[in-house]
């Protein structure tokens, strides 16, 4: 594995996740050609610059949950990106069914 090339291949990836849409950390390993390196695409998109266009925040967990820690800034700057984007919360949960990306 080339980490530069499955890098690029996971922010290309999350690029291409339409707004209003999530996608796991696992689906885009899965989609990368990668199925076991869930964790890996969340250390990248940990390590993106803080000023990245790329939608980071439309990666999720694959409980229906975002993973930061519950009401830290981070977790309410992901989720106000999601509810702009139509994303429904009920508490702090959302349907994959109904938002996750059919890539």
């Amino acid at each position: 594995m080339q980490t530069s090339s499955l890098r690029e291949e996971i922010w290309q990836i999350v690029a291409a996740i339409p707004a209003g849409n999530v996608a796991t950390y696992g689906q885009v390993a899965r989609l990368a050609g990668y199925p076991s390196h869930a964790r890996y695409v969340g250390t990248t998109l940990k390590n993106l610059p803080k000023v990245t266009k790329l939608p980071w925040y439309r990666v999720v967990n694959g409980k229906g949950q975002l993973s930061f820690p519950v009401n830290s800034s981070a977790w309410h700057r992901q989720k106000s990106c999601l509810e702009a984007e139509g994303v429904v919360f009920i508490g702090e949960r959302f349907s994959l069914a109904a938002f996750r990306w059919d890539a």
